[in-house]
């Protein structure tokens, strides 16, 4: 899977960037530019007999198909073990999403732009036969989500971006498993600028 997900990026990155013209470089976007953001991290902890070890790879390509809007998708999948030294589990999740955004003056070293995104995701849980959870052995959930936001993008050079956003409107839905279980459907309103994101572009 890890291997799947690299190829595919790679392979995405080198249709963006060779189906573009030549044009002088400069801060800012324009029609016909590309960029890719992500996620790569690997963890692990320890407590006495408990340990964790924790992996996510999260890969965003975007696409300018006029001066002011820009498409793009992000593919995602992370996993987490834990041993506590009786049972053991695992989680294993994949995350599929598409987005659009309208930058305002996108052709300036500084742009806002508004963004709004859809997101599938999935969970599949493993637990250790014999530790006597009262959980199935193996448990599935199934959430998609809609969101506006609005962010920032800085260009620290005329390739590299610091981006910077947070959630204005959200709705998600989550099946808690499926085989009859009552969903959880949560609406949210208004910027929570505790929880504002970061990150860093690069522009082809």
């Amino acid at each position: 899977m890890k291997k799947v997900l690299l190829s595919a990026v790679a392979l995405v990155a080198f249709t963006f960037a060779n189906a573009q013209e030549e044009k002088p470089a400069g801060n800012g976007f324009s029609k016909g530019d590309a960029f890719v953001s992500g996620a790569l991290t690997l963890g692990s902890s320890k407590t006495g007999d408990f340990k964790a070890n924790a992996f996510e790879i999260a890969p965003k390509v975007g696409y300018f198909v006029s001066e002011n809007i820009a498409v793009g998708a992000s593919v995602g999948y992370s996993s987490l073990k834990y041993d506590n030294g009786v049972a053991d589990a695992t989680n294993s999740g994949l995350a599929l999403g598409a987005f659009g955004r309208y930058y305002f003056t996108p052709a300036n070293q500084f742009s806002l732009f508004a963004q709004l995104g859809f997101d599938y995701n999935t969970l599949d849980s493993e637990f250790d036969a014999n530790s006597g959870t009262v959980y199935p052995d193996t448990f599935k959930t199934k959430e998609i989500g809609l969101g506006l936001s609005a962010g920032l993008n800085y260009f620290v050079s005329s390739n590299f971006s610091i981006e910077a956003g947070v959630a204005v409107l959200g709705y998600t839905s989550n099946d808690n498993g499926g085989n009859g279980a009552d969903k959880t459907n949560t609406f949210a309103f208004g910027g929570d600028w505790r929880a504002v994101t970061f990150g860093v572009n690069y522009k082809f």
